[in-house]
């Protein structure tokens, strides 16, 4: 078997550190929501949603320029005041941030219901790091989006998900530099098989691969990506 080209150790530690350097905002404010939680919860009262703006700060000096969107999705009935709530903010066009603000009322036909979406299940479910994703953001951008989540626990109680979104352009100008240095078709996959940044346009981002015996994968750390290689 022939040895691997560096330039594929390369890219697979490049794409983990891009998306470690995002999961680090995320803990951030996975962090910083648990303690808000948690000094609310200490006056003997359930928190609201205005509680919860005390985040604001830390949210819009975290957008951009990788990040698009970031905040704290509640879990339902998380709050005194709003059965589903989201603390969520945008890097809108100029760099000026702007609040998501969604129908969010369980009783409407309209409902958002944010808590059948990967990006929320996974948490929930005792993921510590989930990646979901490229999928078309209809809720926020209508753009292709990354979104990584961590769960949010306060006294041993899920209490919902500190997100990030990242816009998949953003994501392929970021890794394909070093993918193109590998010496041979290459892409990354999502745990599904959907192909995210591509050196080749046989495998265009969107495209679904399946294992295949003229391929290799390599893990790209401990995400739930991996890095395909041809030969």
């Amino acid at each position: 078997m022939p040895a691997e080209p560096p330039a594929v150790g390369a890219a697979a530690a490049h794409v983990r550190a891009t998306l470690d350097g995002v999961f680090a905002t995320v803990a951030r404010v996975r962090d910083a929501t648990a303690r808000c939680l948690a000094d609310v919860h200490a006056t003997g009262r359930a928190p609201v949603r205005a509680d919860l703006a005390a985040l604001r700060p830390l949210l819009l000096a975290r957008l951009g320029p990788l990040v698009c969107g970031l905040g704290f999705i509640a879990a339902p009935q998380l709050l005194a005041d709003a059965a589903w709530y989201m603390e969520w903010w945008l890097a809108g066009p100029g760099g000026r941030p702007s609040q998501l603000l969604r129908d969010l009322n369980p009783e409407s036909s309209a409902l958002y219901d944010y808590t059948r979406w990967e990006w929320f299940t996974g948490p929930e479910s005792g993921a510590e790091r989930t990646v979901c994703g490229p999928y078309v953001d209809y809720l926020c951008s209508d753009e292709y989006v990354l979104t990584l989540s961590a769960p949010v626990h306060v006294a041993g109680t899920f209490a919902g998900v500190a997100a990030a979104d990242v816009y998949a352009r953003t994501f392929e100008n970021e890794v394909v530099p070093a993918l193109r240095e590998i010496p041979a078709p290459a892409f990354v996959v999502n745990a599904p098989g959907r192909v995210m940044a591509s050196n080749t346009a046989s495998w265009p981002p969107g495209a679904v691969y399946r294992e295949n015996p003229a391929y290799s994968a390599r893990p790209c750390g401990d995400l739930s990506l991996s890095l395909v290689t041809a030969g």
